[in-house]
């Protein structure tokens, strides 16, 4: 069969009403083709969500008082997504772990007729307000105020969409440690501090960044993927802070002429800290916090600087949310005892009693076919980003916990026969191998999205 210019070529003698019909038909071939492959747009934008002072501090079963003031803003961060008919909202908050699930369902009831998938994630910083899974008399007035500011900014994002292009790129820096310290005897230490920044082992050192820009080359927004612990500030800090993620974001912003917004998404941290954790205010903390922050900061910035952006022949958002299913690990009454002997019975982080089985929510998202997320609602331990990273079937996979939920800590099987905290202590109650559950689901999503996965052959008997 000749090709269909051939076709036009060989009429266009002595039929020239035939080729002005047949080339017109080309055209709105041609067009309707270009019109299939929308273009990917972003929007973003951020907003305060710092309460008035007053408010109990997440994170720190020591700590006694309830903020004092406010040593750097806590926001919210908003990048939406478009391609097609589908959108993202991705919300990072600088809080010690998402709102609780009411909270989450008024988030996702406002924006759903714009919004296809909303994931919201923590960066986990332990100098922010306390939030809890559901409140006796209602949820506290800052807590309100923030998630209608965060309904707004999201609208605001997506009234901002404009074509954009995406890229990756990766490096390595070490700001922190497995604070779970193997011993030659089997046994494991805590390992809070690590000034002499010995290394330890599981770790993941890798720096993910993704940067989105405008058609034009300039950047709209640079998202850094890292594991560690916000907790350079200790439990004598009662000053509103995101800790070391809030200098990173500014290095970076600041080394762009502060023309974009940097997120932090908070990894697999679970068992990683900083090297210098717990730091006291009056041991200089606040330059502890700035050194681990832009020590992070400057990596970004040097991988992002020499990303090039393009766009994408295939400009696709595809996304799947399960809800994996599990059982409490302790008796629930032994649990809630332990919890109490160890956090005390005001618990600065309070969770409600929970059920014989507990639903997990897990949100898988493959942008372009290229770049694929993960979340998980809670703590996971490192190991679980190291898994995902190396099983994922795309190059780019990003892991993000703290997200959409917060079950407390998501321990390896191997971890929880070690022991240690987050491992086997009443900080972690979900039955053992819930996250391998959940990143097996994650990479069963993606292949499914890549169609790797085959169908029933209609003649079985032949394979």
């Amino acid at each position: 069969m000749r090709p269909l210019l051939a076709v036009v070529d060989s009429y266009s003698s002595d039929r020239p009403q035939f080729t002005s019909v047949l080339a017109m038909l080309l055209l709105i071939f041609i067009s309707g083709s270009v019109a299939m492959a929308a273009a990917l747009k972003a929007g973003v934008t951020k907003v305060d969500i710092t309460p008035t002072s007053g408010v109990p501090l997440w994170g720190f079963s020591d700590r006694k008082s309830s903020a004092t003031g406010t040593r750097d803003p806590l926001y919210a961060r908003i990048l939406v997504l478009e391609a097609g008919d589908k959108r993202l909202a991705l919300v990072s908050v600088d809080l010690g772990r998402t709102f609780g699930p009411s909270s989450l369902a008024q988030l996702r009831k406002a924006t759903q007729r714009d919004i296809s998938v909303l994931i919201v994630a923590a960066t986990h910083t332990h100098s922010a307000p306390a939030v809890q899974d559901g409140y006796p008399n209602g949820p506290p007035g800052w807590e309100s105020t923030a998630l209608q500011k965060i309904v707004n900014a999201i609208e605001e994002a997506r009234h901002h969409l404009r074509e954009a292009q995406i890229g990756t790129g990766y490096g390595t820096t070490n700001i922190g440690h497995n604070r779970l310290r193997l011993n030659p005897d089997g046994t494991v230490t805590w390992f809070e501090r690590n000034l002499t920044r010995v290394p330890t082992a599981p770790f993941d050192g890798t720096v993910s960044v993704l940067r989105i820009d405008a058609m034009d080359g300039q950047p709209i927004a640079i998202l850094v993927n890292y594991a560690c612990h916000p907790v350079v500030f200790g439990s004598d800090n009662l000053q509103y802070s995101a800790d070391f993620p809030t200098v990173t974001t500014r290095t970076v912003e600041d080394a762009f002429g502060g023309r974009l917004i940097s997120f932090f998404l908070q990894g697999a941290s679970g068992d990683i800290n900083p090297y210098y954790a717990v730091t006291p205010l009056e041991q200089d903390a606040v330059e502890m916090r700035n050194w681990t922050g832009r020590t992070l900061g400057d990596e970004v910035v040097r991988i992002a600087k020499q990303i090039h952006t393009r766009p994408d022949d295939v400009t696709e958002l595809q996304f799947a949310e399960d809800s994996i299913h599990v059982a409490m690990r302790w008796d629930p009454e032994k649990w809630r005892q332990a919890r109490i002997a160890v956090f005390g019975s005001s618990d600065s982080n309070p969770f409600t009693t929970k059920p014989a089985e507990i639903a997990l929510p897990v949100t898988t998202v493959l942008i372009d076919k290229k770049i694929a997320i993960l979340t998980m609602p809670g703590e996971p331990f490192v190991e679980y980003q190291l898994s995902w990273r190396q099983r994922c079937p795309v190059p780019d996979a990003l892991f993000i916990g703290y997200a959409n939920g917060y079950n407390g800590y998501f321990p390896t099987i191997r971890s929880a026969t070690l022991g240690g905290y987050g491992a086997s202590n009443p900080a972690t109650w979900l039955e053992v191998g819930a996250g391998d559950r959940m990143v097996d689901t994650a990479v069963i999503r993606v292949n499914q999205m890549l169609r790797r996965l085959h169908d029933l052959p209609e003649d079985f008997s032949k394979e």
